[in-house]
């Protein structure tokens, strides 16, 4: 679809100053995938397509649904039972009318990260918490690519930061994921590397969280928090300033308790089984979690 002559300039504007006219080409030119459009990803590209990048690919197999509302920025009244790409896009092309956008609307795995990154110069991860083999697909594949990926998660009133160069430490080292473990290993390993501290996770009702039924509480403050902190780091990114900042460095900002934490997270195999250990002591569905998958595996041994 064409607009009229001059739409994009005068649309991104207000941008000149903080972003030169040459990085707004930049950003117009750019592909950025974004792997989920629910909670943190749908306020990715939102963020994004105002900023000026004028090409995406998006990945959702979900519907909107009543309890997406207090947090996903495609959750209105009228958008439940709505595919989530299709209406995220309908959303991101109000915004800019002439934006590309390419709709996956499948669950991400090894067999087709591949094709959903084929056109990306950086990945997005606003992949639902608990989908964690999904997770490491979208990161394992951006390295594979030689591109940037970045997650960014909504930790009690806060929001984490971590940046993966595809030349440098890769996602599951840095979370100490191995061979082996079960998913709910797999996603405490994860849990336990997004906090830069344990006394973070103390904020937060552990009671409210539910690993079989793949529940948590999430604030939209704290999400929203997650697609400025990232909006940031894309465009340091395709605008090619300087290098982002990668793991093992990490951060984490908390605008209720007025902190900020810098940590750079070596890995080591002892600490790891520690902070596994209080996970599973602190939330007892992880455990029966666990139980079952260990159960399962056995059975079809």
């Amino acid at each position: 679809m064409n607009t009229e002559s001059g739409f994009y300039e005068q649309a991104t504007q207000r941008n000149l100053g903080l972003v030169t006219e040459e990085e707004q080409v930049l950003l117009r030119r750019s592909t950025v995938a974004i792997a989920g459009m629910g909670a943190v990803g749908g306020h990715y590209l939102i963020a994004l397509a105002r900023l000026g990048v004028g090409r995406f690919v998006i990945a959702d197999p979900d519907i909107f649904e009543v309890a997406n509302l207090h947090r996903q920025a495609g959750a209105f009244k009228d958008t439940l039972g709505k595919s989530k790409v299709e209406t995220m896009a309908r959303m991101a092309r109000e915004i800019n009318p002439d934006i590309e956008i390419e709709m996956f609307p499948h669950a991400l795995d090894e067999s087709n990260v591949a094709e959903f990154l084929a056109k990306a110069d950086v990945a997005l991860d606003g992949i639902d918490f608990f989908q964690i083999d999904a997770r490491r697909a979208l990161h394992n594949g951006a390295r594979a690519r030689g591109i940037y990926s970045i997650t960014s998660g909504p930790i009690g009133y806060g929001a984490s930061l971590q940046v993966f160069d595809p030349n440098g430490m890769t996602f599951d080292k840095y979370f100490g994921i191995a061979e082996g473990m079960t998913r709910a290993e797999r996603i405490a390993a994860f849990a336990a590397g997004l906090i830069p501290k344990l006394s973070k996770a103390r904020a937060m009702d552990s009671s409210r969280i539910d690993f079989e039924k793949e529940k948590g509480p999430a604030l939209v403050s704290s999400i929203m928090l997650c697609a400025g902190i990232v909006t940031n780091e894309v465009m340091r990114i395709l605008t090619r300033r300087e290098a982002p900042l990668c793991v093992p460095h990490a951060l984490f900002f908390d605008p209720y308790a007025r902190s900020y934490t810098h940590v750079r997270r070596p890995r080591n195999r002892w600490i790891d089984r520690l902070v596994r250990s209080f996970a599973f002591r602190k939330y007892p569905s992880l455990v029966r979690l666990h139980e079952t998958e260990k159960h399962a595996a056995l059975g079809a041994a």
